[in-house]
């Protein structure tokens, strides 16, 4: 969980947030973002340090948000075989409302540097996610948790990329219909 903000640094990371997935990271500057929330650019460096710092923050609240909404799926849900579901359940109100795709697919294809903070908080969200599926598969009893796990997750990324860069209504619906069937193979065999 994030360190709780004070407002000045809540309105600069809100403004951030959606300028970034808006416009992408490196076409966001510290003056944008500095104007745009109200405050100078020395109140941003004071509250983050750097805009790599801010970069990691917004993706981070982003992950917490997501993390978030697939959990209060899971608690929704009964028996292990719809809970390996739960993640594509929420992929499809979640790729309505985020219409450029996966952000962390977008920051990640603008972070070149491995040793960029962002970096970091974009492979442990995938890793949470690949890692969530394969228990999820375990406890509805798959023979192979790791191979679903790794098959989910690809439909899983090719719909948000899909929603992103293709721009294909449904995307998320079909990936949701095709992991339905990858669980019930993997259950079966």
């Amino acid at each position: 969980m994030s360190p709780t903000l004070t407002p000045g640094a809540r309105r600069i990371l809100d403004v951030a947030a959606a300028l970034f997935y808006e416009r992408g990271i490196h076409a966001v500057g510290v003056d944008l973002i500095a104007a745009e929330s109200g405050v100078t650019k020395r109140t941003l460096y004071d509250r983050f340090g750097s805009k790599d710092a801010l970069v990691a923050r917004y993706l981070q609240e982003r992950d917490e948000r997501w993390r978030d909404a697939v959990r209060a799926r899971l608690a929704a849900l009964d028996t292990p075989a719809e809970r390996v579901l739960a993640p594509f359940d929420v992929l499809v109100p979640w790729t309505a409302a985020n219409e450029r795709g996966c952000a962390f697919v977008n920051a990640f294809a603008e972070l070149p540097d491995p040793g960029h903070p962002g970096r970091a908080v974009i492979a442990d969200e995938k890793r949470w996610l690949r890692d969530l599926l394969r228990a999820e598969l375990a406890a509805a009893g798959a023979a192979d948790p790791d191979g679903g796990a790794l098959v989910l997750l690809l439909l899983h990324e090719g719909a948000l990329a899909t929603t992103g860069a293709g721009g294909l209504p449904g995307a998320a619906e079909a990936a949701r219909r095709e992991a339905a069937a990858v669980r019930d193979r993997a259950l079966t065999r």
